[in-house]
């Protein structure tokens, strides 16, 4: 792999709100969020927690029980990743005329699950990665399932190694462990605003700035955080479906990008749409991990070791254990009395191995040969 070069270059964090519950109208209006950092010279763009089509701030003003024909809403306006990737291809165009690499949040439907995700996208416009959310936040879990280890990873991209976690991943010290140890330089931090919730409002954003520059500071990387405005055309939606609320309104956000020795380079606390704009320089990462080296000189494997379980877990898995070769007697099933006695033999693959299973004879003394490898069950 070539050496990096270091040079100065400009990131940018979208303080802006969605166009609620409206996927197509969003995802115009990012479009335009895009080029216009492009045009500001940006190389990377993040936004805030599923930008398209928005937070789904009702979970937390109103009952389960009214909330249905929300998540219908929601499902309808969500994007479908594996099945119709045309739907990205407008953030991909802008990400390549911009010349930026993209962090984009959003709702992932699969089936009939919903999933909270990041989509990495590079400054050529090719579909880096997406990264599921590990553990939705508290009411979050009546919206969205759960992601998996398969995509807690650091991609390689044109501004170097980047990641992610959204709002309260940042608790999860392993997570943030696991995207460390990959050498992960720039972090994309996505929050929803949740700052006029009630209960959230005394402390919510000195909450993000606090879990920010712990996350900088840790894994000596730059953060960009991108957080929304809540707009008042949240409240338009959900009036038909829950009614008036007093339990949040339409207010600001917290949206920073944050050094490695956790000065803020860039703030915006406001309630207009903006971008967020700095300048950084990765050789600077290699300054504070003079001073600190989480996953170098000062980390501990031999007393302190994290194990990271990248499969994709599925809830189903079907494979076959027909044999390969074609059965002596012409491909007739055996008689029943000639079954009796038979060894079963499954073969996985004729060019890996095979599993006997040995009949239970006294001879045998009732053994079973060990199950195959799990890696021959997939073969």
């Amino acid at each position: 792999m070539p050496e990096q070069q270091f040079y100065p270059f400009k990131v940018a964090a979208v303080h802006a709100a969605p166009v609620f519950l409206n996927r197509e109208k969003t995802i115009e209006k990012a479009v335009g969020l895009i080029e216009e950092a492009g045009r500001q010279g940006a190389r990377l763009v993040v936004f805030p927690e599923a930008f398209i089509p928005g937070f789904p701030y009702w979970i937390n003003i109103s009952s389960v029980l009214f909330q249905g024909r929300l998540y219908v809403k929601l499902w309808e306006n969500a994007v479908d990743l594996g099945g119709d990737p045309s739907v990205i291809r407008p953030l991909q165009e802008a990400a390549r005329r911009a010349g930026a690499v993209v962090v984009m949040g959003l709702s992932e439907r699969a089936g009939g699950t919903l999933y909270n995700v990041q989509l990495f996208i590079d400054a050529e416009g090719k579909v880096l990665g997406a990264r599921r959310k590990l553990v939705p936040t508290l009411a979050e879990r009546t919206i969205w399932g759960y992601g998996n280890g398969s995509s807690l990873k650091v991609w390689d991209s044109s501004v170097g190694k980047i990641g992610g976690l959204m709002c309260w991943e940042h608790t999860m010290n392993l997570a943030r462990q696991a995207l460390i140890a990959q050498g992960m330089q720039v972090h994309a931090a996505s929050w929803p605003g949740l700052s006029t919730v009630r209960g959230y409002d005394p402390v919510f954003h000195t909450q993000v700035e606090a879990m920010c520059k712990a996350h900088a500071i840790t894994g000596q990387c730059f953060v960009v955080v991108a957080m929304n405005p809540i707009a008042p055309d949240v409240f338009d939606a959900m009036e038909p479906y829950i009614g008036k609320t007093d339990l949040m309104s339409p207010g600001p956000a917290w949206s920073a990008i944050i050094h490695p020795l956790t000065t803020l380079l860039a703030t915006e606390t406001g309630d207009r749409d903006t971008l967020v704009c700095a300048e950084i320089n990765l050789k600077h990462i290699i300054s504070t991990k003079y001073l600190v080296d989480s996953v170098g000189h000062y980390s501990r494997p031999e007393v302190l070791s994290l194990l990271v379980d990248q499969t994709d877990y599925q809830p189903a898995q079907f494979h076959s254990r027909r044999s390969q070769t074609e059965p002596s007697n012409g491909g007739m099933e055996p008689e029943a009395d000639e079954r009796d006695g038979l060894k079963a033999v499954s073969v996985v693959n004729q060019k890996t191995a095979a599993n006997v299973i040995l009949s239970g004879s006294e001879e045998s003394g009732g053994g079973v040969a060990s199950p195959p490898d799990a890696s021959l069950r997939s073969a």
